[in-house]
């Protein structure tokens, strides 16, 4: 009796365990179609369309062609290591598995990476169906173009889209796989019996989906490059992309060697291990350095327009982010004080961030206008400087004072770019200042005080004290801006004049630029598109990996 009261017992938890975690799931499951159908799928049919000669309409498939035409051959050595992080990603995910199960002595998890094969299968097989489906689909407009425009020709169309043959057989592969990873996952779940049943199926899923996707890369750039390769000796040049690829990554290699052993010898407290690691460390970046030599080759074939808007939009960054940080950072510093009309000013530095882009754009635009009784010639004009054309002037700034004495790389920005810098630095000033007040607010004025006792002045107070508790609200603002900067658009589409000759074109506006002209190029912008998204993740990461020293969190 004792023992059909407790297996009723645990027949009774597990469904009520069941009917938790599908009502779980139920309500969970509206949040990720949201998130798949805005967030998830645009970015995957944007790279979808990188991949094929996307006009108007869907074309041929053309592999690494848009991000070859834009970066050159650098492409390759790009898509080359993002196949080989997708596979240690894979690896690593294998590892920490294993290396849990071994730990805890629980060699069951390891049984998960049987459903978790089929799974990502299932996924990678499932997106190769609906990548043959979605160009059938979208040509949909050019097949019904000059039939009878009768009711229902569409929906007999879409049918008919389903019924391609090539999309039958990827459909029946995909319900075969679909229905063996639905099957497979339910016995383990059942036999294994482990109470992280879904992390551990999502893990084991995580290992093979990330090998399957860097596999997949892998392969495409190897095609793409042997494909470039024998059209070159046809036309009986040579192309040693794969040297090259193999030089660069080397390169690449002893350059995180040498700051591996730099950051090694200024930590070590022995002179002479700390001279061997810095010369080791200087000799690896040396030939690091000659290697990485090969890249300016690769990029001697990409998009010039393409190079200029990002040395431009570079440019924008370096001069508008320190500015506006230097400005708010200074702004708040003062209104932190005893002032009165505290809040007054507060709102009033805020307001420029409030307003919209287009209103003060227009603003600005009427501000520096070429005219000579523009308000801004009148005021230099009052200092004894010849009234300029602003936003129509597109000599760098250099120039303009020194004439043609200084380098290139030295003469700075043209004078239409410094125009919207100063906007930039003008609307996100305040909005930083906002920030950094709130961050002075969090330091304790007992640290202020115990400062004043020991004698610090107000120099001393504010770089030892203020500066590194700001630290996390600096990070911050620095992050934001970083990607703001690299990813604005409205007030330079809106400034911009093509009098300046395109140098206040960034990477942004020449992305636009090239999905909106008359001849427009889907393909290529989003090509373009996931190039910036590149740097912006590269930056990302390099900012996170130098915060993690210099930021104190009290």
């Amino acid at each position: 009796m004792a023992a059909n009261t407790q297996a009723q017992l645990r027949q009774g938890r597990r469904k009520r365990l069941i009917q938790e975690n599908l009502t779980a799931y139920a309500f969970l499951f509206p949040a990720g179609l949201i998130i798949f159908t805005f967030g998830l799928f645009p970015v995957m049919f944007a790279f979808f369309v990188s991949l094929h000669q996307w006009r108007r309409f869907p074309d041929q498939y053309i592999g690494l062609g848009n991000y070859t035409e834009a970066l050159g051959s650098a492409a390759y050595v790009a898509f080359f290591w993002v196949g080989l992080a997708a596979l240690g990603a894979g690896l690593f995910l294998l590892w920490r598995l294993a290396q849990t199960a071994f730990a805890q002595k629980q060699f069951n998890r390891l049984l998960y990476l049987i459903p978790g094969v089929v799974n990502a299968g299932a996924v990678l097989v499932f997106v190769r169906w609906f990548a043959l489906l979605l160009p059938v689909v979208l040509n949909i407009p050019q097949r019904i173009r000059g039939q009878a425009q009768v009711e229902g020709i569409f929906i007999r169309e879409l049918v008919a889209s389903f019924q391609v043959p090539e999309v039958v057989d990827a459909a029946n592969m995909m319900l075969v796989v679909l229905i063996a990873a639905i099957i497979i996952s339910i016995i383990a779940v059942r036999v294994l019996r482990s109470e992280e049943n879904s992390a551990l199926l999502l893990r084991a899923t995580g290992v093979f989906f990330g090998l399957g996707v860097g596999y997949l890369l892998l392969q495409m750039t190897g095609d793409t490059i042997s494909s470039a390769v024998e059209a070159a000796r046809a036309a009986g040049t040579e192309l040693p992309l794969w040297s090259q690829i193999v030089l660069i990554s080397a390169g690449a290699g002893l350059l995180g060697a040498a700051y591996w052993l730099w950051t090694r010898g200024v930590k070590s407290f022995d002179d002479r291990r700390f001279l061997l690691l810095v010369l080791a460390g200087i000799t690896l970046a040396v030939g690091g350095y000659i290697l990485i030599g090969e890249l300016p080759r690769l990029l001697s074939s990409a998009d010039s327009d393409m190079l200029g808007s990002f040395a431009i939009t570079v440019l924008y960054a370096i001069l508008a982010v320190p500015f506006q940080l230097a400005i708010g950072l200074g702004l708040a510093y003062l209104l932190f004080q005893n002032l009165k009309g505290k809040t007054f000013f507060r709102m009033i530095f805020f307001l420029p961030y409030i307003m919209p882009f287009i209103a003060t754009s227009v603003v600005f635009t009427l501000l520096f206008s070429h005219r000579q009784d523009s308000i801004v010639n009148h005021v230099i004009g009052a200092v004894g400087i010849a009234p300029q054309k602003w936003l129509l002037e597109p000599t760098p700034i250099g120039k303009l004072i020194f004439g043609a004495g200084l380098p290139d790389f030295l003469n700075g920005p043209s004078l239409a770019l410094l125009v919207i810098i100063i906007y930039t630095i003008w609307t996100y000033a305040g909005y930083d200042a906002v920030v950094f007040l709130a961050g002075l607010g969090n330091i304790s004025p007992e640290l202020y005080e115990a400062a004043r006792i020991d004698g610090a002045n107000g120099w001393q107070i504010f770089r030892r004290i203020t500066l590194p508790l700001l630290s996390p609200t600096t990070f911050f603002l620095s992050l934001i801006a970083v990607i703001g900067t690299f990813q604005a658009f409205t007030q330079l589409w809106m400034m911009r004049n093509p009098a300046s000759n395109r140098t206040t074109d960034t990477l942004s506006i020449y992305i636009f630029r090239q999905i909106t002209d008359a001849s427009p190029n889907y393909g290529y912008g989003s090509a373009l598109a996931f190039v910036l998204f590149g740097v912006i993740l590269v930056l990302t990461i390099i900012q996170n990996r130098a915060a993690q020293r210099r930021v104190f969190y009290g």
